[in-house]
């Protein structure tokens, strides 16, 4: 396959994830459990001056991490089945590899965040109490909420692809995932630095999920899902470098 181009690799990584079975029952049940976290939100949700849209997106908490650990293992099961040395004796250019994978699985990421979130906000508005403001998708601002939502599931998948090309192992892998998502905003939340305006996982709650502008958060939220977009895109990019740098 050495003189195959980009389309011919993305198709062959197009087959590797049709046939995870895995991957398959982890999104279907991941979207399930997303779906119903956002639904039991807004069944619970009785403040009638807060922001329901917010509310029903609550399943993004987890939905990031169906994505981002299933990204981490897009990568890392390859190397710990040793299909990866199959990959890139095929493809000796293994950026191109790389950048062929990160479309395939970041697009299917897309579809499934966005079916999630949608299925959410749909199911949780409906569940909410006659007391609480109904928002709708026509209303200002929150399409926009669900749509960024949606490709933020998408940016944390991409993200764990990232890091499962730099640290190949999955266990640490998915450790510095959710050491970055829920670990580190903690902390910095703890110490009252501003620099948690930066942290995705704060932008998702405080601005990308959110109708009504929430303090520190205050930026458009499509360049608040730019700044998200920068860590898969460093990830990736050291990763592309380092694979040609470093042995299979």
């Amino acid at each position: 396959m050495t003189g195959y181009g980009f389309w011919n690799v993305a198709a062959m990584e197009w087959v590797k994830l049709r046939s995870l079975r895995s991957a398959g029952w982890a999104l279907l049940g991941g979207l399930a459990a997303t779906v119903a976290l956002g639904a039991v939100a807004g069944y619970n949700t009785r403040n009638a001056a807060g922001d329901p849209t917010s509310n029903v997106l609550a399943g993004v908490a987890l939905g990031q991490v169906i994505t981002g650990v299933l990204g981490v293992l897009a990568m890392t099961g390859e190397y710990s089945s040793g299909l990866i040395r199959v990959t890139f004796a095929a493809v000796p250019r293994r950026p191109l590899v790389l950048a062929a994978k990160a479309l395939v699985w970041g697009a299917a990421f897309l579809v499934w965040g966005e079916l999630a979130v949608f299925a959410s906000f749909l199911l949780g508005i409906a569940l909410l109490r006659a007391a609480v403001p109904h928002p709708s998708l026509g209303d200002p601002a929150v399409l926009r909420a669900v749509l960024t939502s949606g490709g933020y599931l998408a940016l944390t998948g991409l993200t764990g692809l990232g890091i499962g090309v730099l640290l190949r192992h999955s266990a640490a892998a998915v450790a510095v995932l959710v050491g970055g998502l829920f670990v580190l905003p903690v902390l910095v939340g703890a110490a009252g630095h501003s620099g948690g305006k930066f942290l995705p996982e704060l932008i998702a709650g405080n601005s990308l999920a959110a109708v009504k502008p929430v303090q520190g958060f205050t930026w458009s939220p499509w360049l608040e899902l730019g700044i998200v977009a920068l860590y898969p895109l460093m990830l990736l990019l050291a990763g592309g470098w380092l694979l040609d740098r470093r042995d299979a």
